[in-house]
């Protein structure tokens, strides 16, 4: 389009600077409720061409974004410093619909300014006690997944429970911000160990891993991967080096607790976990998805869509796993997955992340990176360099699923 200007046509070009507020506001939105840089750039630049606004180009990391507009030589370029953004399902798909009825005229790009703002302030639809509740109950649900018992699950779901506390009040205090992962590891971690002397010999790191399971980076890391995989080279490295940190700054956390908990406890009482009926599976399967709903803010109606996209990711994976074994056959549910992505997308006018990051995280490799850093913290370092080297396969595998379901179902760029 830009190339068909003439040489004077494009001296004279002005963009409209209400539609380029319009597009700032759109890519600082995306990104701060948990879109990729890939799905920014692309949904940005398509916005951009409905617009009007000629040669537009994005570029998309974890902590600054850069829109530049107009003719090579006349460009204005606009830089956004931000903030790594946490996944808030519900208000994502609700901007893209915003960024449709841009597209399609219904709103004019000022009109598009003030609906981004009034969804930038709206409130949680769920509260605070909900919210902790979700917090809770999918710590005691995914301890069933990592092999917890009768005694593991009540642990974690305490666990749980504290750590939905513990974020609440982070979230008002910033100083606790700060540093709220490894300090929720390390109390965790010291209340897991005391728990076991109070409740019984149990499992304490199977109980430990289910109550940090939210805090565990394993999307990020997923994304990171696809984000490297697709050349999107900056981002991708930035996101992945947050992941690692994360990841070490959970591991001390944990490390510090455990060791502060048998200073202050005594060494706790050890057994191994009870083996659980099949139908605490179904439960789980069933509760998991639901807390990621609550956890991610997404809109309850889309709950069953969730719940149904869960069961597809751990269907496909446990048959993929059957077939090309535990680590490839995360392939089969990622790419299960995204092909319901792309369809519920087409279908329901929605965001596919709205189902496709449910699904995901509960095939992605957060705790088993974790176990292999503890290893490694724990100087088994051949048990910990395979058991990460088996994350980074298992991410990777994630990532290829998704990709290649792009290519078999492409997912539609902007939908106008």
């Amino acid at each position: 389009m830009l190339d068909a200007l003439t040489t004077s046509q494009a001296h004279r070009y002005e963009p409209d600077p209400e539609a380029i507020g319009f597009v700032l506001q759109l890519v600082r939105a995306l990104h701060s409720y948990g879109e990729s840089a890939q799905r920014v750039e692309d949904l940005v630049e398509a916005m951009s061409d409905k617009l009007g606004l000629l040669g537009a180009q994005v570029f998309s990391t974890p902590t600054s974004i850069m829109a530049s507009f107009g003719p090579l030589g006349r460009q204005r370029t606009h830089m956004l410093r931000v903030r790594p953004g946490e996944v808030n399902l519900g208000k994502l798909a609700a901007v893209e619909q915003v960024s449709v009825e841009v597209g399609q005229g219904r709103l004019s790009p000022g009109e598009g300014v003030l609906a981004i703002a009034r969804i930038n302030r709206a409130p949680s639809p769920y509260g605070a006690a909900l919210t902790i509740l979700a917090f809770g109950v999918s710590s005691g649900a995914a301890c069933q997944f990592l092999g917890g018992g009768l005694r593991e699950i009540p642990v974690a779901t305490i666990l749980g429970l504290g750590l939905g506390l513990f974020g609440e009040v982070a979230a008002r205090v910033r100083r606790i911000g700060e540093v709220f992962d490894p300090l929720a590891a390390f109390l965790v971690s010291l209340a897991a160990v005391g728990l076991a002397h109070v409740m019984g010999p149990l499992s304490v790191l199977v109980a430990t891993l289910a109550g940090l399971i939210v805090l565990i980076p394993g999307l990020t890391l997923t994304t990171a991967l696809s984000e490297l995989a697709t050349r999107h080279l900056a981002s991708g490295t930035a996101r992945l080096s947050g992941a690692v940190i994360t990841f070490l700054s959970i591991a001390f956390g944990v490390a510090l607790g455990t060791r502060a908990g048998a200073a202050a406890f005594g060494v706790p009482p050890l057994a191994t976990p009870d083996l659980l009926p099949g139908w605490a599976s179904l439960l789980a399967l069933l509760l998991v998805p639901l807390c990621f709903t609550i956890i991610f803010r997404a809109d309850l109606r889309e709950a069953p869509w969730i719940v149904l996209s869960g069961a597809v990711a751990v269907e496909a994976g446990r048959l993929g796993a059957a077939t090309l074994g535990p680590e490839l056959g995360a392939f089969a549910g990622a790419f299960a997955v995204a092909i319901a992505g792309s369809l519920y997308e087409r279908v329901r006018r929605r965001p596919a992340a709205v189902v496709v990051v449910p699904g995901l995280l509960l095939l992605v490799p957060g705790t088993v990176g974790f176990r292999g850093l503890t290893s490694l913290m724990e100087r088994q370092s051949l048990a910990g360099i395979e058991t990460a080297f088996s994350a980074l396969v298992t991410a990777m595998a994630l990532v290829a699923g998704v990709l290649v379901a792009g290519v078999v179902v492409p997912a539609r760029r902007l939908r106008m």
